[in-house]
């Protein structure tokens, strides 16, 4: 049968593209659900057919699994449609993602300026990958001062996130656009904290944006997945990329992805609500020393969350009054979250960064890459507010 996308009414809301964006109006078995096309390979009727598709004139997708899947195909139109980008390109990680998107962009003898802020894993695939391939870097903070003052001659990409990890800090995005742009500089902001729903960065004229779609996208802790997006001419020449290299998304996590989009803006409203209930309370806490979320006014980029952002996300990184093992006995305490790495999901999930993700650091190392021992982040799930807020205070009872 011959399918077609769905065709939402203009100005369609938020959580309708979420259910219906990017999907066919009915595919070849009417079934409700996108199904899982789960192939290696496609066949052709016959040579002229062939010949079509590799002329341009099939709207087939692919000839081989490497370079599309139906059930794929559909999970990027409904991330594109979400966050107001011309192309949308899955990957089987994040990390898989963004080192894809460097490797495109960058070449022998370029620079590239990432803030400091940013996911540890980003920052040591530049410091000890790339810089094999004879790629330099520099480490600043997340501002844009900051940034413009790091610029070289051969600077090439400037990578950021926003809100970025565990502080939560919050750029002037506009400015950094302004500031590369003048001097013909990429961008790639990594927004998987803010989510689409919160805050699309391409509205601002970022080049591209990642998000770890493992995390709030597809939101139930079971799928691994990331996504690059931005306009058509960028994406398809990563794409190209990523057929040589085989980074692929597979077709079951394809339709997880899918599943997960229906609901990610009333997990999202949730989340951002619980998350503003949490950082209060804990701000209000005589056993706090320092909560950082952008929507409180004590937060140092508070001015620019209003700026950019719709909600502020589900994640409250705070400073206990005390040392790792005060923190540990707080983690240790709570009873609703569970003690793991990672965020969005629709379990709450708690850690100390200093111990998941910088334990082979001794105290002194791990603070002059700014992660202190008190510090906890607390990644909200759509948990009742009530009682993660009870199980916060219970927990401080016990310190």
């Amino acid at each position: 049968m011959d399918q077609k996308k769905n065709s939402l009414e203009k100005g369609s809301g938020y959580t309708t593209q979420s259910v219906h964006g990017g999907e066919y109006e009915f595919n070849d078995k009417y079934a409700i659900t996108t199904p899982i096309y789960q192939t290696a390979t496609y066949t052709f009727e016959n040579t002229a057919q062939l010949c079509d598709f590799f002329e341009g004139r099939s709207n087939r997708i692919s000839e081989y699994g490497r370079y599309g899947n139906p059930t794929q195909e559909v999970a990027e139109h409904k991330l594109r449609e979400l966050e107001n980008a011309e192309s949308a390109l899955l990957f089987p990680s994040g990390m898989n993602a963004v080192t894809t998107a460097i490797f495109a962009i960058c070449k022998q003898g370029d620079h590239v300026i990432v803030t400091s802020d940013s996911y540890r894993r980003t920052r040591q695939f530049i410091r000890q990958v790339m810089s094999r391939f004879g790629v330099e870097f520099s480490l600043c903070e997340p501002d844009a001062m900051s940034i413009e003052k790091t610029i070289q001659k051969n600077t090439r990409l400037i990578i950021s996130e926003s809100p970025t990890n565990p502080y939560l800090r919050v750029p002037d995005i506009e400015k950094i656009v302004e500031i590369a742009q003048r001097n013909h500089i990429k961008t790639l902001i990594d927004s998987t904290l803010a989510t689409p729903y919160n805050f699309r960065p391409l509205d601002y004229g970022v080049d591209i944006v990642i998000h770890s779609v493992t995390k709030y996208l597809a939101g139930h802790n079971d799928v691994l997945a990331g996504v690059l997006l931005g306009k058509s001419s960028i994406i398809s020449a990563i794409k190209e990329l990523q057929a040589i290299i085989g980074g692929i998304s597979d077709p079951n996590s394809s339709y997880l992805i899918i599943r997960g989009l229906k609901t990610f803006p009333l997990r999202m409203e949730r989340q951002n609500h619980t998350a503003l209930a949490v950082a209060s309370f804990l701000e209000s806490h005589p056993k706090i020393e320092k909560v950082w979320y952008p929507g409180l006014k004590s937060h140092p980029d508070y001015a620019h969350a209003q700026k950019y952002m719709n909600g502020f996300g589900g994640v409250v990184s705070f400073q206990i009054k005390g040392n790792l093992q005060t923190g540990s006995l707080l983690v240790d305490s709570m009873k609703i979250p569970k003690i793991a790495p990672s965020i969005g999901g629709v379990e709450s999930l708690i850690e100390q960064p200093s111990l998941m993700s910088y334990y082979e650091l001794t105290t002194e190392e791990r603070e002059k890459v700014g992660i202190y021992d008190n510090l906890i982040r607390f990644s909200i799930g759509i948990e009742d507010t009530d009682d993660i807020v009870k199980d916060l205070k219970q927990a401080l009872d016990k310190i």
